[in-house]
């Protein structure tokens, strides 16, 4: 039987306006859908007979259960960097390998997660909210220049924003699973990273060390009135902490374009909070960065064709690579 790649998952459409569909096409027979499955049963009835699987979406999940039912099903090539919806273990153990495609939203995630903080310590819009019924609020807003930012997670994400962190003037802290030097920047404790910022910035991976890492007992050890940015996951903060922590003015201010209920329902609590700013989880998702994540998807399926994996998070013969764990 002719190879098989399956998209299963495009919805909103962003594969199938991109040239990469159809590079994609040239690589062997492809099955596309532009609607989410809605059930793990309709997953895998779609991937069932593919011999590869390019992933859009992190709301289908790809389990143990779902790897047993497809037999023939040798690559899975993620648009992304997060593997949290994948049961990494589970693809290693049935000789399927996750490719995924690190790095190149960086620059959009780290210039939003400096938009965020700009946007909350100068009160952005809530002055542009005033400023259209008449009001005219001056001399509330904040400066971060000379301020410490304290940023946990030192991957490609995390290393962009320590750098535009300095480019303002900011004293730079960091934590990270795994440290490496970077010139101009401090690596401490994350108890010493929480207690010393004003601003802490997320840039770790979803993972089972990092779930929740951010609640109560971290939101205590931080300066009162400090800021939180999140453009990592929600799951890595314990959402009702951090909505005391910002009802109480422990916490000023968050910036957040992550959540642990996606998309945020209507009425959540976090949304009649006055002093946050909230995105949808479109950090990553600029023209730019979007279309150079799809094309290297489709490259991870190439070079997986010829014989030489590139980006390799987990693989028969290969344990969990750095790109498939915490930074």
């Amino acid at each position: 039987m002719p190879l098989l790649i399956v998209v299963p998952d495009d919805a909103p459409a962003v594969l199938g306006r991109s040239p990469a569909l159809d590079r994609l096409r040239t690589l062997a027979e492809v099955r596309y859908f532009d609607t989410l499955p809605q059930s793990a049963a309709e997953l895998m009835e779609r991937i069932r007979e593919a011999d590869v699987v390019v992933n859009i979406r992190s709301s289908c999940r790809f389990t143990r259960e779902v790897f047993e039912a497809c037999p023939k099903l040798r690559l899975l090539s993620i648009w992304g960097t997060g593997t949290d919806n994948v049961d990494l273990p589970a693809a290693q153990d049935g000789g399927i390998t996750v490719t995924n495609t690190p790095g190149v939203a960086a620059s959009s995630v780290a210039e939003h997660a400096l938009a965020l903080l700009l946007a909350v310590a100068h009160r952005i819009v809530q002055q542009d909210s005033a400023v259209r019924v008449g009001s005219w609020p001056r001399g509330d807003a904040g400066v971060v220049q000379g301020k410490t930012v304290g940023v946990i997670g030192l991957g490609a994400i995390g290393r962009r924003f320590a750098e535009l962190g300095r480019g303002i003037g900011m004293r730079v802290l960091a934590w990270s699973f795994h440290p490496k030097p970077i010139a101009g920047v401090e690596l401490v404790s994350l108890e010493t990273l929480l207690s010393m910022s004003d601003v802490v910035s997320l840039h770790v991976r979803l993972s089972d060390k990092t779930e929740r890492m951010i609640g109560a007992r971290e939101f205590e050890l931080m300066k009162p009135g400090a800021i939180l940015i999140n453009t990592a996951r929600g799951a890595i903060v314990d959402e009702t902490a951090l909505i005391q922590a910002l009802s109480i003015g422990k916490l000023s201010a968050a910036g957040l374009d992550v959540f642990s209920a996606e998309p945020l329902p209507a009425g959540h609590p976090i949304t009649k909070l006055p002093n946050v700013v909230l995105t949808p989880h479109s950090a990553g998702i600029t023209p730019e960065a979007l279309e150079a994540g799809l094309q290297l998807a489709v490259s991870n399926v190439a070079s997986f064709l010829a014989g030489s994996p590139a980006h390799v998070v987990v693989g028969p013969r290969a344990a969990i690579a750095p790109g498939g764990s915490a930074s």
